[in-house]
């Protein structure tokens, strides 16, 4: 076979004539010439490296390959004209939207949309896969899935985010989850606060590095370098860390920890992780992607109206 890529609209030609028998009958059914009929089957027979024909009298038929062949083509051409439907940004939204992202966005926006989704759009269907925002990003980029769920911080912009379409859906202030016999007495400002805890040992996210960046400028203001000593992607164990007294670290501001540990609020500067939807380029034209993202933001903007609610997931 050449290197060259098969013109689909050779295959019409060829699917045509196994359903035809003729080239007369196949010019009739496509508005054209016996004459161009036979020229890009030719052309197809050269693109694959194999007979697509052998006479028959005074006429032509398929060989085995030539049949094989057009059963390839209906199925081929079937996914093309697909394709092309789902593309059209008048057609009605279909096909599988493929998601990736953390598990807090999954929970927060993402599920609560299927049931809308399957009765405004059932021809819609979502693929779901748990992801920190590097690995969502990686697999966006590779076109592996439509859309990332992804997060920053405001102290830690992600750069990556730039290179695809982005919307804004919520953004949390975080705290610094301490003993509850540690609390300060007084409030400070963040760097304050860090340098009153610059003995403790730091807890990070196991997949992410975001808020490590965050918890070493911070610090790095408050002239001290960071002991890092555990990491963990769960809410959940960053709690029991703190309460069996192994460190400190990064906690949501609307979480609502166990007894045992008190939130400091980080103030001059702040900080506060920002939630992203993130397609490549363009992308979000496609109707299916586009109504997944309709929804993902109407319900983004539903939960901020109704003001932040506690998340026991992932530390992103």
């Amino acid at each position: 076979m050449d290197n060259n890529p098969v013109e689909t609209r050779r295959l019409e030609f060829l699917l045509e004539l196994a359903r035809q028998g003729s080239m007369r009958n196949v010019a009739d059914a496509l508005g054209t010439t016996t004459s161009t009929v036979s020229q890009q089957i030719a052309a197809l027979a050269r693109e694959t490296g194999t007979a697509l024909l052998e006479p028959v009298g005074r006429g032509v038929r398929l060989t085995p390959a030539g049949r094989r062949l057009a059963r390839q083509a209906e199925a081929i051409l079937a996914a093309v004209n697909s394709a092309v439907a789902e593309l059209d940004s008048g057609a009605e939204p279909a096909g599988t939207v493929r998601v990736a992202g953390f598990v807090t966005a999954v929970r927060k926006v993402l599920m609560p949309i299927i049931g809308d989704l399957a009765l405004s759009h059932p021809r819609v269907k979502l693929e779901v896969r748990e992801h920190e925002p590097d690995e969502a990003l990686a697999l966006l980029a590779g076109d592996k899935v439509d859309l990332a769920l992804t997060y920053d911080y405001n102290l830690a912009p992600d750069g990556r985010g730039a290179g695809f379409d982005s919307t804004p859906l919520w953004s949390t202030p975080w705290s610094l989850a301490v003993p509850e016999h540690d609390k300060p007495a007084h409030p400070a400002s963040a760097p304050e606060v860090f340098a009153r805890f610059r003995a403790q040992d730091w807890i990070v996210n196991s997949r992410n590095n975001a808020d490590e960046h965050v918890l070493r400028l911070i610090s790095s203001m408050a002239g001290f370098e960071p002991k890092i000593r555990h990491q963990a992607d769960s809410l959940d164990l960053v709690e029991d860390l703190i309460l069996a007294g192994l460190g400190i670290g990064l906690l949501p501001a609307d979480s609502l920890p166990p007894a045992g540990i008190h939130l400091v609020p980080l103030t001059q500067p702040d900080v506060a992780l920002r939630a992203y939807a993130r397609s490549l380029r363009g992308n979000s034209n496609w109707p299916a992607l586009a109504a997944v993202l309709h929804h993902i933001k109407r319900k983004s903007a539903a939960a901020a109206t109704r003001g932040p609610a506690p998340e026991r997931d992932a530390a992103g």
